[in-house]
């Protein structure tokens, strides 16, 4: 589970230091080979609604040589798994991308008429969003080029492009949207993604897995995680994806890269976890991805970590088939130690919270929380990439070996240091939230993730005999799952028990955080929408959720206002206590949906509050923000790791390179990690 940024002037920085263990090591390896200095300028590339930064990784120099090992082995197995995540998003990906990327590489005619300048803007947008479609709203991108001038630019390059690749970029009513939404509708034949094979409808894959799934089961493994469903000869079947499997060209490469891992594992439990990964993605057996799931959340000690697989399953509109994903990072000492705090107190925090006591957890189990910098990212988190991820998603695992939880520092204070205008003095009711929020924004927010990522997702349970969220709330589970973990931290942030930890001096910390989440959940997030969309996004639609219901139930008690004036839309908050009130009866609500696998009141909530938009307030904030010039996402450029190999080809060092702008990294990925046809 994953934690997006809301936008870029809501997310402020933290501090980024050095890793501790391993320096002693790494004195005594050390090398003259030294990493590139970071540039002054982080904003990399700015094109249609995208903006794109570069992170810095501190004190890289100060790892051991098998530590730098390791993350250099760990990237490049995410990498070479890059192809995978453009061909699930959607069969042409592939084949559209390479035939853009050979273009870009040799085109030597006018790059300054609009035809290209189109072009290449078009070609950025299918690189950030891993393929054709809206990396967030799921829409086709709309080429501001005719299909006479690509024609023309594929044949002078010698690109290759299909009638169908052809018609899936400049037909309107081909693959219109990568994933859809809609209870009204059959979700899998709507949906453009690669998931589900021809002739399959959404009956089918839910009857499927009716038939082979037992509700009763308490550790059931996470069903169509890793396969395409296809029709075979008229049967369904899943074609899972390992070594001799779909995708196996790529899971070879990726595998390779796992086993150099393992000669530099920091420890067993790091060794033990990375030879389990191999076999999963060897086998495609998902009991195996059980058994390296414990192996992996139980494996805390190390300087380095990762996240590797098919891991999240927001890209599916029924929540069942996994995106790929990588993240490599390195422990932020410090800043962890710092919010440690957090996690020794989740049993508290589950003590004390408004839940229905039967569906409070009587012993939360081993959740780690670390800040962290990344290192390097792929797939499903690259170019855009959340700030906070908590893992294993199996809620079973969760429950008897805890979890991971991870803050991505670096990530964050990139965010901050890119700056820009701030949204927060146009839509703030007046002066007094506008100077709480610079005041407080930044521990708000740091505070706010902590308590979603470790004390939200590792919260409640399941009563017994009721299925996984993904079979009893179906479509409905991510975004549901994605408002609980929020509302947890909503709740605790005006909590005294957060002073008495030292984690902040006074309630108006959690006083700012209710503003913005208030003005994001109701205003300022439909920056991201076209006009006359509807919210689908997880993300978006359970901060609607949360901020929509709360105002309604608030109206009678004056809890929240809403102000018009001179035309402009704002919210103020009157009683922070009844609101904090309010979001634990929402929270309570939501965790027995959950915990009852109550499918249409979760339904009811979503479809009630976190979908429909009001266009005339949706065109308000629209105008509101034009003027400011705000990027709505970002994303970023990797580092590029680089090994340094002495005489006889050993790797004597690694070393950090910002050398590449984005344009420069895409045809670079795509030509060192374009593997799979």
């Amino acid at each position: 589970m994953k934690l997006q940024h809301l936008f870029i002037g809501a997310i402020l920085a933290t501090s980024i230091v050095s890793c501790g263990s391993g320096n002693e090591t790494a004195e005594k390896e050390a090398t003259s080979v030294q990493s590139d200095v970071f540039p002054e300028e982080i904003k990399v590339d700015r094109f249609a609604d995208i903006q794109v930064l570069r992170y810095e990784i501190k004190d890289f120099d100060k790892l051991s040589l098998d530590q730098k090992k390791l993350v250099y082995y760990m990237a490049q197995a995410g990498l070479a798994g890059r192809d995978i995540i453009y061909d699930q998003n959607f069969e042409h990906n592939l084949e559209i991308r390479k035939a853009l990327e050979t273009i870009v590489a040799s085109h030597d005619g006018d790059k300054e008429n609009e035809n290209w300048k189109n072009f290449l803007t078009y070609t950025k947008q299918v690189w950030f969003a891993n393929g054709i479609h809206h990396h967030y709203g799921m829409d086709k991108f709309q080429p501001k080029f005719d299909r006479a001038y690509l024609a023309e630019l594929a044949e002078k390059s010698k690109a290759t492009l299909s009638e169908d690749a052809m018609n899936a970029i400049f037909d309107p009513e081909v693959a219109v949207k990568r994933k859809v939404k809609d209870p009204n509708v059959d979700m899998i034949v709507a949906s453009a993604n690669n998931f589900y094979g021809e002739g399959v409808t959404q009956k089918m894959v839910e009857d499927y897995y009716k038939n082979i799934i037992d509700p009763k089961n308490e550790r059931p493994i996470e069903y169509g995680l890793n396969s395409t469903m296809i029709l075979d000869n008229g049967e369904l079947q899943e074609d899972i994806w390992k070594l001799d499997g779909r995708y196996g060209k790529a899971i070879e490469k990726i595998i390779f890269w796992l086993d150099k891992a393992t000669t530099v594992a920091e420890n067993d439990a790091q060794k033990k976890a990375l030879e389990q990964l191999i076999e999963y993605y060897k086998t495609g057996d998902l009991k195996t991805w059980d058994d390296y799931c414990i192996l992996w959340s139980q494996s805390t000690d190390g300087d380095i970590d990762w996240i590797n697989g098919f891991i999240e399953v927001y890209g599916d509109a029924i929540g069942k088939r996994a995106s790929f994903e990588s993240i490599v990072q390195i422990t932020d000492f410090e800043a962890s130690e710092q919010m440690k705090v957090v996690a020794e107190n989740a049993q508290w925090f589950e003590d004390n919270s408004p839940l229905i006591e039967e569906h409070k957890k009587k012993n939360v189990k081993g959740v780690s929380y670390k800040v962290v910098q990344v290192a390097s990212e792929s797939g499903d988190a690259s170019p855009s990439t959340p700030i906070g991820v908590n893992l294993p998603n199996n809620n079973w695992i969760r429950q008897e070996y805890g979890s991971k939880s991870v803050s991505l520092g670096n990530i964050i204070s990139a965010y901050d240091k890119a700056g820009g205008p701030s949204i927060t003095d146009e839509f703030s009711h007046d002066e007094e939230e506008a100077a709480r929020a610079k005041k407080h924004a930044y521990l708000a927010g740091k505070l706010h993730t902590a308590l979603h990522e470790v004390v939200g997702h590792a919260s409640g349970q399941i009563n017994p005999g009721v299925g996984q969220p993904a079979e009893t709330l179906k479509n409905y589970a991510s975004t549901l799952e994605e408002a609980r973990a929020d509302l947890v931290g909503l709740y605790y942030l005006m909590d005294e028990k957060l002073i008495e930890l030292g984690l902040m001096e006074s309630l108006d910390v959690g006083k700012a955080e209710y503003d913005g989440y208030i003005r994001n959940g109701l205003l300022t997030q439909l920056q991201r929408l076209e006009l006359g969309k509807q919210v689908e996004e997880e993300h978006m639609q359970n901060r609607q959720l949360v901020a929509a219901w709360v105002f309604e139930k608030g109206a009678k008690e004056n809890v929240i206002d809403k102000v018009i004036r001179e035309g402009k839309t704002y919210y103020n908050i009157n009683d922070y206590d009844k609101l904090r009130t309010l979001f634990g009866d929402l929270l309570r609500e939501i965790q027995r949906i959950k915990s009852e696998g109550d499918y249409e009141a979760g339904k009811n909530l979503v479809e009630s509050y976190g979908v429909k938009v009001d266009p005339t307030v949706h065109q308000e904030v629209l105008d509101r923000v034009k003027p400011m010039n705000i990027a709505p996402y970002s994303g970023f450029v990797n580092p590029r790791l680089e090994a340094v190999e002495d005489a006889d080809g050993n790797i004597k060092d690694v070393i950090i390179k910002y050398d590449q702008d984005f344009v420069e990294q895409m045809l670079y990925y795509g030509t060192e990690y374009g593997i799979l046809d």
